[in-house]
């Protein structure tokens, strides 16, 4: 401390400084600002279409990347930080059958720098950002590894195996559609929420990401028993897929409908029912629909996306959102589930509410976000991890379906087989 300054200032007072520097030194130590942090979780995501490494800390990590060849790996380093335990055991969450990492090493470098090496399958192309403390996460340091040759969902489609024989599924007989449609139609379901990203969470403990990923899984099933309709699901796993990238593929399959599933939640538990929601441009419907609306955006907060990452084409898809002929689909639609839901479960509402819904925002397919149930409710939890509600869920929203294409048959295009 200068002289001069130490001149003015009284024992007291010098005492009440040395006492708060030292009370800034010991705050700074135990949020890891000063000396090394230790990683408090490290999770892997791996899926088709990328695999996801995620490294979480009470502070904020300092890194730096190279990507190397021959044999083809990345290699991170982590600053100030110590090796401890869960970092030992990252090389055990890679599986055999992941389809872009071979194995992790983890170690400890130089002092105060932890080594990550990833050994690659074969050449992908890194994403490496970081994101802030949301819900229950702290900060975050984001690896994913995407294929170099993106995978095209429209081939991928058009690979596809034949459907097996209508005799061999096991969900109900199939319905009056068959035959009614001149041309194949493709319908893109959408698990809410994914890795990362759970959803809501029921008092129970179950998550909404692997409730709706089950019910789209059967209501697939269910689709494609009709011999002039299929499916694609915008995941088949548990791993987030942002939300544009989720109207993106659609657009891409050029499919007909885009019907996004997921279990509600609100602060109240005694709130219950079925909703359908359909975008809207001016405002919600309702109070409660613009509240979720709002929770449901947050997804790619909490999933994770790479900001810095800008898509001309997904900026294209979601340039032109004032087709009325859409909307209005998307709203007849969704009425014919509403009221199929109706018959299996009571509604919340009684007619299909409208909000900002980014994953609506398909400016050329009609779409819906189908609200199964309240997952925040006890008794609702329970009904949705039962196999048969699961299952007469998935058929009502079939039948809702099936009842709108007989109403609103699609118009001829290019087929896709």
């Amino acid at each position: 401390m200068p002289e001069k300054l130490a001149s003015r200032l009284s024992r007291r007072e010098l005492l009440k400084l040395g006492a708060a520097s030292l009370t800034l030194l010991v705050t700074r130590t135990a949020t890891g600002a000063i000396g090394p942090g230790s990683v408090m979780a490290v999770r892997v995501w791996p899926a088709p279409d990328y695999t996801r490494i995620t490294l979480e800390d009470s502070q904020p990590l300092i890194y730096s990347y190279q990507q190397l060849s021959n044999p083809a790996r990345l290699v991170v380093d982590l600053e100030g930080v110590e090796f401890n335990s869960v970092l030992a055991r990252l090389p055990g969450k890679i599986s055999a059958a992941d389809p872009y990492i071979k194995l992790i090493r983890a170690g400890r470098n130089r002092p105060g720098v932890v080594r990550l090496v990833v050994d690659l399958k074969g050449e992908v192309k890194p994403q490496v950002f970081t994101l802030k403390p949301i819900g229950e996460y702290g900060y975050r340091l984001v690896l994913d590894l995407y294929p170099a040759e993106p995978i095209d969902p429209l081939m991928a489609l058009l690979q596809k195996q034949p459907k097996p024989p209508r005799q061999q599924l096991a969900m109900q007989e199939p319905g009056e559609l068959s035959g009614e449609i001149a041309r194949m139609v493709t319908i893109m379901l959408d698990p809410g929420h994914g890795g990362e990203d759970p959803g809501a969470t029921g008092q129970g403990g179950s998550h909404e990401k692997n409730v709706v990923l089950s019910i789209a899984r059967r209501l697939k099933t269910r689709i494609e028993a009709e011999p002039n309709m299929r499916t694609v699901l915008t995941r088949d796993g548990d791993y987030y897929i942002p939300l544009g990238q989720r109207v993106e593929k659609a657009r891409r399959v050029q499919a007909d409908l885009f019907v996004s599933v997921h279990a509600d939640a609100f602060t109240n538990q005694t709130a219950h029912g079925s909703s359908v929601f359909v975008l809207s441009e001016h405002g919600a419907s309702s109070t409660a629909a613009r509240w979720l609306a709002r929770r449901e955006n947050a997804s790619d907060l909490i999933g994770g996306v790479n900001l810095k990452v800008k898509d001309p084409y997904l900026a294209r898809t979601l340039l032109d959102l004032s087709q009325t002929a859409t909307s209005n689909d998307s709203m007849k639609l969704g009425r014919d589930v509403l009221g199929q839901l109706g018959d299996v479960n009571p509604l919340h509402q009684g007619r299909v509410e409208q909000a900002g819904f980014a994953v609506l925002k398909a400016p050329d397919i009609p779409s819906i976000l189908v609200e199964t149930d309240f997952i925040s409710n006890p008794e609702e939890e329970k009904r949705l991890n039962d196999d048969a509600y699961q299952n007469k869920i998935a058929e009502a929203i079939f039948k809702g379906i099936r009842n709108y294409f007989a109403k609103s048959p699609p118009l001829a295009k290019s087929t896709l087989s």
